[in-house]
């Protein structure tokens, strides 16, 4: 269920209730499911300075010289915040530790909308390279005026401009050779930039910034804040979403040690204290007397798909190429599954709030301050300009967990305690519960071969729910639900392509002459649903390559040759490819060991960002159902390299993450609700079972756009698994997790 479904019902054939309704008119709609970025300024711009064009909203410099870096990215533990730092130092000829970088703050910061869709280095990286070029061109010709020299006779050194006779002055003084309005004006379409040849910074394997407090127990995380006089608290989430509370006797928790406060707003329920574990118990006391009534019924896990076929749908045709021919071809037909599959975030969510002054101040590791401030605004009334968002890490999220619900929580919770700061705190299993998890899917294809084996027609459908459900709109978060005046979640839209949500990566890049693709996206489904790391990427491209190696085979010809057969279009596609059969020394037709397999994938994520070719060797056990990885060799095009050591590093962890999902990863759940709701209930990857060895090449593009790489080897990776497993056990299986429900 998108949101609390409070007066729309539909009865569906799998069993399950689906309520839903919105209030908001269709342009807000749109706006809030976007990327939530600010309207467009300047279409020339490059990179985010498209929306927030003004050169001080990324780069300021202090009267004393200091520099401060902004962006509206944030750290999700992917590194990202030493990538932005190397890419605006660099032409800034600094060092990481001579400024001061600010990340995803509404007061600071410009409105880069979510830190999503692998677009950080690509929207935000690119609007601080030119950004801080400008700026470096600004400082030169400050100091310039000054000495009343040529600007190309300065350079920039260490924090000081210096001229050819040795005269210096740091960047504050520089900044007062400018004329008004000094760094504040709009940026040009053209930047100075370096030659990568000279790059000292981009492309260099800078150590991260973000690891040193988190590896020496610093206070590194939002969970690790504690604020003078900061009150702690927990929340009571009903049994199953619908569900609304008859009764609870506040007043006999009211009486424990060290609860301060117990608050009740309808089925809105939690406990404020003095010591976090007297929260604790207070929650558990408050939990075992309450009493609730209704739910929502869920759909058994082998209903679900044809559950989702069966809803209303919009139906969008993102690709009518050619023209669909019936005929009696050599062709290949399936249907590819995928269940629910939770973000699982290894710590449970946290935030702490604070309203003090009239104005609300919220700590939060939400991917998108600027959307949930608005969210808070509209759940807390309070004028916007009242909410302020700080970014604060907390543990990975990769998509929508409970991060935002959370903040939500220490926005009311503060707004009942002003003027004393409330850290509210998920139990592993509110945050099991009621995370949006990632969508099922269900997709269907067709693909036939002409004479010359080539492939010629290709028919594609798919069936989702929303991939984007994060807030803007205050309805988008569980406390809104629950509330005496509820807020209603704004209408489920899809996401339209070149991005995609549920159709991310469902058209193939592959040269094909005639092509047919409908995204079947259905606004309302039986469970919560949002971002998930690569969204309908996993299962359209394992869908699109298990497809390909059976093409391949019916036109008898090798797997990693018949896509280079139909790449001639895309060299830089041809590349990973070849280089990862290269790496893998892949041997057309070997002879391999009885229940091994060797399975090969690729993508371009989105049809927009880095290219990724994956090859993988595995063994299959047919009596425990279960594979080892034995080798992974992984060539990847991401365009210009930041850091080489974190990209090679994301792509190492989305390879891990993505043979979780596809061998292992699935929600239980059924009539009686969400039964995942520890790790004995949700089986992941275990140690025992990464892959014993991952190799990765990145191929470098000196000066070519940065292309986002975070979510690029998710697909990939899949699909060399299905082909592995395929070849391995002599059984194509076509339901993810590919090694079933335990």
């Amino acid at each position: 269920m998108n949101g609390p479904h409070l007066n729309r019902r539909a009865v569906l054939k799998g069993g399950a209730l689906v309520l839903g309704f919105s209030l908001l008119p269709v342009a807000a709609r749109a706006e809030l499911n976007a990327l939530g970025l600010p309207a467009l300024v300047d279409a020339r711009l490059p990179g985010s300075l498209k929306n927030t064009p003004m050169l001080d909203a990324w780069i300021r410099v202090a009267a004393d010289g200091k520099v401060t870096v902004c962006s509206g990215k944030v750290e999700l533990g992917t590194g990202m915040r030493t990538a932005l730092m190397q890419i605006a130092l660099e032409q800034l000829e600094l060092a990481p530790a001579d400024i001061v970088f600010i990340g995803g703050d509404t007061l600071l910061t410009p409105n880069e909308g979510f830190t999503a869709g692998s677009h950080s280095v690509a929207d935000s990286g690119t609007a601080l390279l030119h950004a801080s070029a400008q700026v470096a061109a600004l400082l030169r010709a400050g100091a310039a005026a000054q000495w009343n020299v040529a600007a190309d006779g300065v350079t920039l050194r260490a924090g000081r401009a210096v001229a050819a006779d040795g005269r210096s002055m740091h960047y504050g003084e520089a900044v007062k050779g400018l004329r008004a309005p000094g760094l504040h004006r709009g940026a040009a379409a053209t930047s100075p930039l370096r030659d990568p040849a000279r790059y000292r910074l981009i492309g260099k394997s800078v150590p991260r910034v973000d690891i040193p407090a988190k590896v020496a127990g610093g206070v590194a995380y939002v969970q690790d804040m504690r604020l003078p006089g900061m009150l702690h608290a927990r929340v009571v989430r009903p049994p199953r979403p619908g569900a609304r509370l008859a009764a609870a006797d506040l007043a006999a928790v009211q009486r424990l040690p060290g609860v301060r406060q117990v608050v009740r707003d309808g089925s809105y329920l939690a406990v404020l204290a003095d010591d976090e574990w007297r929260a604790v118990s207070a929650m558990n006391a408050l939990a075992a007397q309450a009493r609730w009534e209704g739910g929502a019924v869920l759909p058994r896990p082998e209903e679900i798909h044809a559950t989702l076929q069966h809803l209303p749908s919009e139906d969008l045709v993102i690709l009518q190429r050619g023209r669909i021919q019936a005929g009696n071809g050599r062709s290949v037909s399936a249907r590819y599954t995928k269940q629910y599959v939770m973000h699982g975030a290894i710590g449970p969510s946290c935030a702490v709030g604070h309203l003090a002054d009239g104005v609300l101040t919220v700590w939060t590791h939400t991917q998108g301050v600027y959307p949930l401030r608005a969210a808070l605004a509209e759940l807390v009334r309070m004028p916007l300009d009242r909410v302020r968002c700080i970014h604060t890490e907390g543990s990975g999220c990769y998509g929508q967990n409970g991060a935002d619900d959370v903040a939500a929580d220490a926005a009311l919770l503060a707004c009942a305690v002003p003027g004393t700061p409330v850290r509210v705190q998920l139990m592993r299993d509110q945050e099991n519960l009621w995370e949006p998890y990632a969508p099922a899917m269900v997709t269907n294809v067709h693909a036939t071969l002409d004479a010359n084996g080539r492939v010629d027609g290709w028919q594609y459908e798919l069936w989702s729910g929303s991939h984007n459900e994060r807030p803007g709109n205050a309805g988008k978060l569980v406390p809104a639900w629950l509330l005496a005046k509820p807020i209603a979640p704004s209408r489920s839209e899809p996401m339209l392509q070149p991005e995609g949500g549920g159709d991310r990566n469902a058209l193939p890049l592959y040269d094909i002459p005639n092509a047919h693709v409908v995204n079947h996206f259905l606004p309302v489904t039986p469970l919560r649903t949002s971002a998930m790391r690569s969204l309908g990427a996993h299962v359209n491209i394992v869908a699109i390559e298990s497809t390909f190696d059976q093409l391949a085979q019916l036109a008898n010809v090798d797997p990693v040759r018949f896509r280079l057969d139909h790449l001639a279009s895309q060299p830089r596609a041809q590349a990973v490819v070849k280089r990862a059969a290269e790496m893998f020394r892949w041997q057309p037709g070997a002879k391999l060991a009885r229940n091994r397999g060797v399975g090969f994938g690729f993508g371009q994520y989105k049809n927009l960002m880095a290219y990724v070719a994956i090859a993988v060797e595995l063994e299959f056990d047919p009596d425990r159902n279960d594979v080892r990885i034995l080798r992974v060799s992984c060539a990847a095009d991401c365009g210009q390299v930041v850091n080489p050591d974190g990209a090679r590093n994301q792509l190492e962890g989305a390879i891990i993450q993505s043979s979780s999902w596809t061998l292992y990863e699935h929600l239980r759940y059924g009539p009686q609700g969400i039964g995942s709701f520890d790790w004995s209930s949700y089986p992941i990857l275990r140690f025992s079972s990464v892959p014993e060895r991952i190799d990765v090449d990145i191929l470098d593009q000196p000066g070519q756009p940065f292309l986002g790489v975070a979510e690029a080897a998710q697909g990939p990776m899949a699909a060399a698994l299905a082909n592995a497993l395929a070849q391995a056990s002599g059984v194509r299986r076509h339901d993810l997790p590919l090694l079933g429900r335990g």
